[in-house]
């Protein structure tokens, strides 16, 4: 298990942590803090989009690594995909008869919901050991939804709900939409802290156009990986300490490969491990705002 959070008297976060959406490769996250809480370094605000919400829920919650490991290769499979809903085939060929609305979707999420419940059963998000942001986005304006109260596995599932695949959930009123059409990356839902670590992934381009998958995979990749630099820039630009973290891969891995994750969770320790100086001497430099 982690060390206590330690909450500044101010009750403004010292060093938040932010996970970016990057499938099974945001699990190494948990290596990250798993190295800090070794240091004696604790992040006492976590912030996550999709998957990088589930992995930091997870961090959220304490759980240790080992459990962690467990519970994310239970959870996160590539099955979750494959579950049909052949009424949306009806939809696209005859939408006004077959009904297309704004809760269309081409796959159901009962799996996902049944095995997020499993995980983290009744969890309200304010009830964690560590304060939690979770990353969505409203499907009805599109603006960046955090969410930091109520139930966690339907803030869960609405940052997850990649729109065309998975169907919109409803939390609080709002129909939500996976974080990563707003904010890939939720610095931005982090900037009250003194300092913040950030964990972010770019996706592929794919190197041959030859489906119409591929060719919207494409154009989304290019919106979303532009999105997430301007985020970048712009949290850069503020003047909020900042320390990104990428991950040092040596070889491919896919978004739903399971049998990577203690492989990515080593190569998240090593490059915390790696970045320890920088770490501390950007948490030396907040002190002087933490005092005033």
């Amino acid at each position: 298990m982690r060390s206590p959070i330690r909450h500044t008297t101010a009750h403004r976060p010292t060093l938040a942590l932010v996970i970016g959406s990057g499938g099974v490769r945001s699990i190494a996250a948990v290596g990250i803090a798993e190295v800090l809480s070794r240091e004696g370094i604790s992040a006492d605000l976590v912030a996550g989009c999709s998957s990088g919400a589930l992995f930091g829920a997870t961090i959220a919650m304490g759980l240790s690594s080992k459990d962690t490991l467990r519970a994310a290769t239970e959870l996160w499979s590539a099955d979750l995909t494959e579950q049909r809903r052949w009424r949306s085939y009806a939809q696209l060929v005859a939408p006004k008869l077959a009904r297309f609305d704004s809760g269309f979707s081409m796959r159901d999420d009962r799996l996902i919901r049944q095995r997020l419940e499993s995980a983290f059963g009744g969890l309200r998000i304010e009830d964690l050991p560590t304060p939690l942001r979770i990353a969505a986005t409203d499907a009805g304006n599109g603006e960046p939804a955090v969410l930091t109260r109520g139930g966690l596995v339907p803030a869960l599932r609405a940052s997850i709900a990649v729109p065309f695949i998975f169907p919109s959930v409803v939390v609080d009123g709002r129909r939500l939409v996976d974080g990563v059409i707003s904010d890939p990356l939720p610095i931005a839902a982090v900037a009250d802290a003194e300092a913040v670590i950030a964990l972010g992934f770019e996706g592929g381009m794919p190197r041959r156009i030859n489906r119409a998958s591929r060719l919207v995979g494409q154009v989304t990749t290019a919106m979303i990986n532009n999105l997430q630099r301007a985020r970048l820039s712009a949290a850069r630009a503020s003047g909020q300490p900042l320390l990104c973290i990428d991950l040092e891969l040596d070889r491919p891995v896919g978004l739903w490969e399971t049998g990577a994750m203690p492989y990515l969770f080593e190569a998240g320790q090593r490059c915390a491990e790696a970045r320890l100086p920088e770490i501390r001497a950007m948490l030396e430099r907040s002190q002087p705002a933490l005092a005033a």
